[in-house]
């Protein structure tokens, strides 16, 4: 578990500076685990399951495909075209 300084109940509110810290650690976390394969996960809101409303990041090990994390999102026809638009609106925004 990788907790910022901090508090902050979603990602947007945590200062960039605090945030350019979290990849090197969780990537020292994996690295330490020893597994080949892993997920990094953060949520942000109920919806996103998010329980506690303080960001935090998991580095959570996938040694085989019934322990760690399991996603079972429904898989969608890409529609490229929609994608790109959403690309370039989300790109004007930023």
């Amino acid at each position: 578990l990788i907790i910022p300084k901090t508090h902050a109940p979603k990602l947007t509110d945590v200062p960039d500076v605090e945030l350019e810290a979290i990849l090197p650690v969780a990537k020292k976390i994996a690295g330490a685990v020893g597994c080949a394969d892993y997920n990094v996960l953060q949520n942000n809101g109920r919806l996103a399951h998010q329980v506690v409303d303080h960001v935090h990041f998991h580095v959570i090990p996938k040694p085989d495909e019934k322990q760690g994390l399991g996603i079972g999102w429904p898989a969608q026809e890409t529609d490229m075209e929609r994608i790109k638009k959403v690309f370039e609106e989300v790109k004007a925004k930023m």
